[in-house]
């Protein structure tokens, strides 16, 4: 009952965001599933959905922790009310978010 089932957005579910949103967003999920776990662009992506998927409230006896880490962002994703264009803004936002904390680490 409670597999794919983490403490916050897992690396190993962003594949599967791939056919929620658009052609573009798509063509990001791409670009990413490819990528070390430890890249800026997979950090930021998992920064994003822990946001938008609200991980950090997340109860493991609750549903959607018990549906699963995958289909909450899925769901997350369909539902968004914004558009694709305002969806991959947000991802570019959280990207430079973590440069400026990686660029705060090394000074």
């Amino acid at each position: 009952m409670y597999s794919d089932n983490e403490i916050l957005f897992p690396h190993y579910a962003i594949p599967a965001l791939r056919n929620t949103r658009g052609r573009a967003w798509e063509e990001l999920i791409d670009g990413i599933a490819g990528k070390a776990e430890t890249s800026i662009e997979v950090i930021a992506l998992m920064a994003l959905m822990i946001e938008l998927n609200g991980c950090l409230a997340c109860e493991t006896d609750s549903y959607r922790a018990m549906r699963g880490c995958t289909s909450c962002a899925q769901q997350t994703l369909r539902r968004f009310k914004g558009s694709d264009d305002e969806l991959i803004g947000l991802y570019h936002d959280s990207v430079a978010k973590i440069r400026e904390l990686k660029l705060a680490q090394v000074e």
